[in-house]
């Protein structure tokens, strides 16, 4: 497993109203950065997003479907005693799972459903910081053809 990546299957309550899952809990993720902000996304079948990495944001992916994301891992942190590996998960609608990335560790996903798929992320900054007035925290891998990340 990479140094500080956290990985917690998530619970689906059903019944007969549809079903519940809790995304975190602060007294079950220990002592990490907690969220500053939340979004959803709506990922195409077959489309990736990344890979690209953080300087100092760590992400609280959540993959609860519909559709399902192979999820890519590289740790790039130099200082790091799992520097150089790399991890694969298969998350969403048939494994239920909670993702936190930490700075430094590249990320990509990619909807290999057959329908769209919604991803919630909980970062532990702002984007673009208060009043969206700072730079973007992220490397794009993805814009790099010669980048050493590749999600194949």
């Amino acid at each position: 497993m990479i140094q500080g990546v956290i990985i917690k299957p998530l619970k689906k309550s059903v019944d007969e109203r549809g079903w519940l899952a809790e995304l975190f809990r602060e007294d079950e993720l220990g002592e990490i950065p907690r969220p500053a902000m939340s979004y959803i996304s709506l990922t195409l079948p077959g489309v990736t997003r990344g890979p690209h990495e953080h300087v100092h944001q760590t992400d609280y992916f959540c993959f609860l479907g519909p559709s399902n994301f192979k999820l890519v891992l590289w740790d790039n942190r130099r200082d790091s005693p799992t520097y150089g590996e790399k991890q694969v998960f298969f998350f969403g609608e048939d494994n239920p799972a909670l993702a936190v990335v930490p700075p430094g560790v590249v990320h990509g996903y990619r909807n290999v459903g057959v329908v769209p798929g919604l991803v919630i992320n909980f970062p532990d900054k702002l984007y673009r910081g208060p009043g969206r007035r700072e730079e973007v925290d992220e490397i794009r891998h993805e814009d790099h053809p010669d980048s050493p990340f590749k999600m194949d």
